[in-house]
């Protein structure tokens, strides 16, 4: 998969890409990732890339000339691509929102900067806009990073375990299950005994219902109080069995 991202900071980028999944999703040649510089694409010796908003208002808005330039100039040289802007009022990035976009064979990223871009590059770009959270941060560097992540870990031989992303948290709508490892017994906490009883019917039950448990207090917690899936028996055993 080709992904190209446009930032005004590519070394916050850069770093990330070199480390972890990134580096070794690059290393197979699953993942293609180019950064590209607005800066790059500007005509005043300045390079500028902002200016003060229409209608008044604190800070400075990013330019469109520079952004969709850059973004044309990516497209040109590496082929067509689905363009994705990452701003606060953008559409929530979700779990199958991630495997919908693994399943692109390019991504263009935009990152935003100050307080936000000219609209009109979602326009004349025929862009998407994608929202990592309700909240604020100084760029959209950190939410393309979270999207290309999420996006790099599902791509074919990636990861070393194939099961590793089918039972993650959101894969099935519920988040993961709690995870135990040495020692058995950690300042007077003891790992459930189910997960040492070798009995992997069981197992997998008190993990399922566990899901279940997890994913129905965090709702609770957010005040969505969901229906999620889970019978009154997986309940039962998430509550007898532990954590």
């Amino acid at each position: 998969m080709k992904v190209d991202v446009l930032t005004l900071f590519p070394s916050i980028l850069q770093a990330a890409l070199d480390e972890s999944i990134l580096r070794i999703a690059r290393e197979k040649g699953a993942l293609d990732a180019v950064l590209w510089n607005p800066r790059d694409f500007t005509s005043d010796r300045h390079r500028t890339v902002d200016d003060r908003p229409y209608g008044g208002g604190p800070g400075m808005v990013m330019k469109p000339d520079p952004v969709v330039l850059c973004a044309e100039k990516a497209r040109e040289t590496r082929g067509p691509g689905r363009v994705i802007v990452l701003t606060p009022a953008g559409r929530r990035f979700t779990q199958a929102l991630a495997r919908e976009y693994a399943r692109e064979e390019h991504l263009v990223l935009v990152c935003g900067r100050y307080e936000g871009i000219d609209q009109r590059v979602v326009e004349v770009l025929g862009a998407e806009e994608l929202s990592v959270g309700d909240f604020v941060l100084s760029g959209g560097e950190i939410a393309a990073l979270a999207v290309v992540e999420a996006v790099a870990r599902l791509l074919p031989g990636v990861l070393g375990d194939g099961e590793s992303t089918v039972e993650e948290s959101h894969e099935s709508g519920l988040v993961e299950y709690p995870q135990y490892t040495r020692p058995p017994e950690f300042r007077g906490r003891a790992v459930p005994e189910v997960l040492l009883s070798g009995d992997h019917g069981r197992i997998r039950d008190w993990r399922r219902a566990s899901a279940v448990e997890r994913t129905r207090r965090r709702d609770e917690a957010e005040g969505r109080g969901a229906e999620r899936p889970g019978t009154e028996q997986e309940q039962r055993t998430a509550q007898e069995e532990g954590p």
